[in-house]
């Protein structure tokens, strides 16, 4: 079992940068692939980014890359995603997930996660 916690949203100018946590309970943490989502009112949640149990992969959707960074700290049990030259578009509600073991292709998949965070809003004004 997994628990997930999300912190760090919050409003920011468009611009501007934020980063994410997701502080996870559970000793096997370091075996999870992770993966951050996010809803817009009105919309699907769609993939934002992954990263591998050990790290050394990462992956993000097209509208992100260049600008979000997924990383990890299995020492603290927590992935983080850094969010740099923010968009109004980029507004919603952000979610962390957990699954024991993802093949390359699962990790853009919401239904590919068992365990799921609560989400943390972000805001971008314009």
């Amino acid at each position: 079992q997994v628990q997930l916690v999300e912190s760090g949203g919050g409003l920011v100018q468009a611009g501007g940068s934020l980063r994410l946590s997701c502080a996870a309970s559970g000793r096997t943490f370091s075996s999870y692939a992770m993966g951050w989502f996010r809803q817009a009112p009105g919309k699907e949640r769609e993939f934002v980014g992954g990263i591998r149990w050990s790290g050394g992969r990462t992956y993000y959707a097209d509208s992100v890359k260049g600008r979000f960074t997924v990383s990890r700290d299995n020492a603290k049990n927590t992935v983080y995603l850094q969010m740099n030259s923010l968009k109004p578009e980029d507004t919603a509600v952000y979610y962390c997930a957990a699954h024991a073991g993802l093949t390359s292709g699962s990790y853009y998949y919401t239904n590919a996660y068992e365990y799921w965070g609560q989400g943390t809003q972000v805001t971008v004004s314009s």
